[in-house]
């Protein structure tokens, strides 16, 4: 890293629920609505959108852990913010407090931790597993 993210730094990223974030299994009257899979992909985002600034050219950040509470269901066409917050940084380790809120209330929240990594050492990782 170039340098560690300071403790507060914060992530936003702001979406409409589409289709394609909604559940696959919304059928005989279920609703479609935010899935779970979804929100964590977009959380995930979010926090390594916050920190990339503080990577170096051949870093990256990839997510190795999450607990999560969805609160909340959310409806196609609602608005969502997902905000991110680095509450921790041991090493090349950042720990994120995660929340996401539609228009009414929380419907999201959890904690996301990230490991900053050589892309070169990463491909050769993945490599020798493809082989």
């Amino acid at each position: 890293m170039k340098s560690a993210p300071k403790i507060g730094i914060t992530g936003e990223h702001r979406f409409a629920v589409s289709q394609e974030h909604t559940i696959t299994f919304a059928t005989d009257g279920m609703p479609a609505v935010l899935s779970t899979p979804n929100l964590i992909a977009l959380m995930e985002r979010t926090a390594r959108e916050a920190i990339s600034p503080f990577l170096e050219q051949d870093e990256r950040s990839v997510g190795v852990e999450i607990e999560l509470r969805h609160l909340s269901p959310t409806p196609l066409g609602a608005q969502v913010a997902v905000t991110t917050r680095v509450i921790g940084v041991t090493g090349r380790f950042v720990d994120f407090q995660v929340e996401a809120r539609d228009a009414q209330e929380l419907i999201a929240r959890g904690v996301h931790k990230r490991a900053v990594i050589r892309t070169s050492a990463f491909t050769k990782r993945v490599q020798s597993k493809a082989s």
